[in-house]
């Protein structure tokens, strides 16, 4: 057995240890990807192979906090029921051995290929003494992965103003014959920046340029990048580190979000247009997407943030993944909504229609922790109504989301949610006539998609299990046209 495998042989007994502890724990999700046990953070190597989904992801096995980052796995065949498969890549060479980072998948003469970043820490500062280079791993059935010799295929930082340090995250793709990537960086005085690179066969890479810089409040590093074409335009998704508080804007302490523009594949400059948030709640982040063999542009994210209070490391785990969005393109913003697939998690409907709502009001049947809720709302008088989820009347406990139709607000409060860091959240939103809401609740989560995917807030919440109500409120009357609430069924084992 050779030294990765070794690595990799530890690393999963280490999880071993631990994961039935885990999977009994009351916030332990129950359809989202989670580790399971110890540190999760960024989605990595999204990628469709051989019939099958295949997500892996940053990962501690030793720890519930970061630390030196592995490859977890899980693969799927719907986006739904994921299985858990060996950690793929472990911290095994030099130019690796403090940690295999964030990167890529694509399938090449029917293999997948992992492009990633290797770390290594240099005596001294740990922001600024490191050395980042980038390498790949192989396989041919899509589980176990080997390092090819020719690593670090791109070994050193191109010249200019670019920072010799931080130079990660490769999101490889193939255009016209040849294999692009791009790699997350920064200026040497802290402006973000994403890097092109060109290659025949993945091994042998040439940079190409910088091929956009940020301008203004944009952050001093652009983490996990991704370029990808939609209705004929290309979309720039990175992670901004650093972009100030606008407003109700960028109060996470690190962003996710998008450009759009158009890339000159001779010159490798990308022109694009202004910069929208992907997510308004409080816990999304590097989100990476694929393409699958229905065509469609399928997103994940991280669904925790960085440097925030997580309860679940008490208990051995922490870090989830959202649920798999179909991203699409109407009036120059992405939309993104949940996979039609996770219909086949729900039960026991229970249907409401026109139901006229003034004060504060619950439905029998509509409650719960595990549950979707899909609605109509015809805003009638109100100037503000919404609902309050995980409710418990004891401990007090609630999740509260508001619409504010003055403002053309949105509002997501988890102040009283339970454990956790609480907080509130603002986005505008069309105040509509009838705004649609559709709700996916889990033991430790929500993720709410209003307008169809026109703004989306994710939030990890920890309240105690008794939090299970449901209660709508509106200070004049609303009418909810149509309301349907599933329990949905646990769908990783």
């Amino acid at each position: 057995m050779d030294k990765h495998q070794q690595q990799i042989e530890k690393a999963n007994q280490e999880v071993n240890k631990l994961k039935e502890q885990v999977k009994s724990h009351e916030w332990n999700l129950q359809y989202h990807v989670m580790p399971q046990a110890n540190w999760m953070n960024d989605p990595n190597g999204f990628s469709f192979f051989m019939g099958e989904y295949h997500l892996f992801y940053q990962h501690h096995p030793y720890d519930p906090k970061w630390g030196p980052m592995h490859w977890g796995h899980v693969k799927s065949k719907d986006l739904v029921h994921w299985e858990h498969l060996p950690i793929a890549l472990a911290p095994s060479e030099d130019y690796d051995k403090d940690g295999c980072f964030s990167g890529s998948a694509i399938e090449k003469d029917g293999k997948l290929y992992l492009m990633y970043t290797g770390n290594v820490w240099i005596e001294g500062k740990l922001d600024e003494d490191l050395k980042q280079v980038q390498a790949i791993a192989v396989s041919d059935d899509g589980i176990h992965f080997e390092k090819i010799k020719e690593n670090p295929v791109i070994s050193e930082v191109p010249e200019g103003d670019i920072n010799i340090f931080h130079f990660r995250d490769p999101k490889v793709w193939k255009h016209e014959g040849a294999y692009y990537c791009v790699l997350g960086s920064k200026t040497k005085s802290n402006t973000g920046q994403v890097l092109l690179y060109r290659s025949s066969n993945l091994i042998d890479w040439e940079f190409v340029s910088v091929m956009a810089k940020g301008e203004g409040n944009f952050g001093f590093m652009w983490e996990c990048p991704d370029l990808f074409e939609l209705e004929g335009k290309e979309v720039l998704v990175m992670s901004p580190q650093g972009v100030k508080p606008e407003g109700n804007d960028y109060h996470n302490l690190h962003q996710a979000g998008y450009v759009i523009g158009q890339l000159n594949y001779q010159t490798g400059i990308f022109q694009y247009g202004p910069y929208y948030t992907l997510d308004h709640g409080f816990d999304f982040y590097a989100p990476q997407t694929m393409v699958d063999d229905k065509g469609r542009r399928i997103l994940i994210g991280w669904m925790d943030m960085w440097e925030s209070d997580m309860p679940t490391q008490e208990f051995g785990y922490s870090g989830a993944m959202t649920i798999p969005r179909i991203v699409s393109l109407r009036n120059d913003r992405l939309y993104t909504l949940p996979v039609p697939e996770l219909e086949d998690l729900r039960e026991e409907e229970t249907y409401y229609s026109d139901v006229l709502i003034e004060g504060e009001t619950s439905l029998k049947g509509v409650h719960g922790d595990c549950l979707e809720l899909k609605m109509k709302i015809d805003v009638k008088d109100a100037t503000t109504f919404g609902l309050k989820v995980r409710q418990d009347a004891v401990t007090k406990q609630e999740t509260v989301l508001t619409f504010d139709k003055r403002d053309g607000l949105v509002i997501l409060d988890r102040t009283k949610a339970g454990k956790g860091p609480g907080g509130v959240r603002k986005t505008t939103v069309s105040m509509v006539k009838t705004i649609t809401l559709q709700i996916f609740i889990d033991k430790s989560s929500v993720e709410i998609f209003i307008n169809e995917g026109e703004k989306v807030m994710s939030a990890r919440v920890f309240p105690t299990k008794e939090a299970q109500g449901i209660t709508f409120f509106a200070d004049h009357s609303v009418e909810i046209k149509s309301l349907s609430k599933w329990s949905l069924k646990k769908a990783i084992k």
